[in-house]
């Protein structure tokens, strides 16, 4: 029997959403250099933001599978609290801040993952058409949330001729934002920034401060700051906290807290949106916000995930187990980021800082270019706005070499067009 309609069939999907695309561009390079290694070819898969040991398997923390199978299987299957279980936030707030006077006066909700407290902010600061403001060096997804919540990203220049963070650029963004939408939305994804591996210093997150604290004065800001890879920051790169004592005067501080890295646990999607503020009413305020748009969107986050989570943060046994073990992990990332600085030496190749982190990105005139030519030695890098994101979190030390190599060769190729 025939199915086919008399009358035309007419979409119910909105046209604006008709053409987006199905799967994100860092996918589809990955799973093309997967194809090809299968196929016998060596190559060099820097990709992926997830961390590989030097054999090339996805690391995963011991002390992490041990709290996931230790959960009560009928709490694990329960229905999780809308906000997440309070111990769980009290332990995310506590592990966020840790003996800052910020712990005390903060509130939390849990999220699946990071890219849910980024999602979640968005909706709650920003008014529909208006736009959140990063560095020009940004994590994609964030543009992927503006776009789906009928929103928008507005960048600032990250890097001044110097190669230092624009902290002009970033206060003329900032007062622009302030003066036409009457608040501003900023995210910075700092420490350990992706795509770039920058991380502020000291004198540059005190000019920052004072430049929140000048444009607070005017209008409301939320200042977001995206923790995905602070774990795995330089010593001292926890340095940020001191500042948010700061901002919090003049400005609402939130922070998007994720297990996904700083546990090896991507597919979990554990996380919480952490907000502060000094008055107890206002706090109230947003967390009931935040819990009513939970209810509204996925209702309730991963009982088990968050249940293991809070034992890794608080049981004396597994805490300084997972710390220990997470010292590993960064410390095979550390000597990648030696690596790499000393492989780039002499080379004809220009980077931000990198003192830690999950990426690094090269500054190149068509990016495009830089990475096919790269890809044609069978090394993969995703082109993005500028330069190429190199994933040193999924290269083998044995290959930073060869990456850095095609890398010269790549960016040599571009220069010569």
């Amino acid at each position: 029997m025939s199915t086919t309609l008399s009358t035309p069939f007419h979409t119910a999907l909105l046209p604006g959403l008709q053409e987006r695309p199905g799967d994100d561009p860092i996918f589809q390079l990955n799973a093309e250099a997967q194809r090809r290694a299968q196929a016998g070819e060596t190559v060099v898969n820097a990709t992926l933001g997830a961390l590989m040991d030097d054999e090339g398997t996805l690391c995963v923390l011991p002390s992490v599978a041990e709290a996931i199978a230790k959960v009560d299987k009928a709490r694990a299957a329960a229905y999780a609290p809308i906000a997440g279980p309070p111990a769980f936030l009290d332990a995310v707030m506590k592990d966020t801040f840790g003996d800052s006077e910020l712990c005390a006066i903060s509130t939390a909700v849990a999220t699946p993952g990071g890219t849910g407290a980024i999602y979640m902010a968005t909706n709650a600061f920003l008014e529909p058409g208006q736009a959140m403001l990063c560095p020009d060096f940004f994590w994609g997804p964030y543009k992927t949330i503006a776009n789906h919540t009928r929103r928008a990203v507005e960048t600032f220049r990250m890097f001044d001729e110097e190669g230092r963070f624009d902290l002009r650029s970033f206060e003329e963004g900032l007062a622009a934002q302030v003066a036409r939408q009457g608040r501003a939305f900023v995210i910075f994804n700092f420490p350990c920034n992706n795509p770039t591996g920058y991380s502020l210093n000291e004198a540059e997150w005190e000019a920052v401060t004072d430049i929140v604290a000048r444009q607070g004065k005017r209008a409301p800001i939320a200042f977001l700051i995206d923790l995905a890879y602070a774990r795995f920051g330089a010593p001292g790169s926890e340095a940020w906290i001191g500042h948010m004592e700061r901002i919090n005067r003049v400005a609402q501080v939130l922070v998007a807290w994720s297990a996904s890295k700083a546990f090896a646990q991507y597919g979990a999607r554990v996380g919480a949106l952490v907000a502060v503020h000094t008055e107890d009413d206002h706090r109230a305020r947003l967390r009931n916000a935040f819990s009513f748009a939970s209810r509204g969107t996925w209702s309730n986050c991963n009982h088990l995930g968050m249940l293991a989570v809070t034992d890794l943060l608080t049981d004396a046994t597994l805490a300084p187990k997972v710390i220990a073990e997470r010292e590993e992990l960064r410390a095979l990332l550390d000597r990648r980021v030696d690596a790499f600085n000393a492989a780039a030496q002499g080379r004809d190749i220009r980077y931000p800082r990198y003192e830690g982190g999950f990426f690094v990105s090269v500054f190149t005139p068509n990016p495009q270019k830089t990475a096919e030519v790269m890809r044609e030695q069978g090394v993969f890098v995703v082109p993005i706005q500028g330069a190429v994101r190199v994933a040193i979190c999924s290269t083998q030390t044995s290959g930073i070499a060869r990456l850095v190599e095609a890398l010269d060769a790549g960016v040599r190729a571009a220069e010569a067009e």
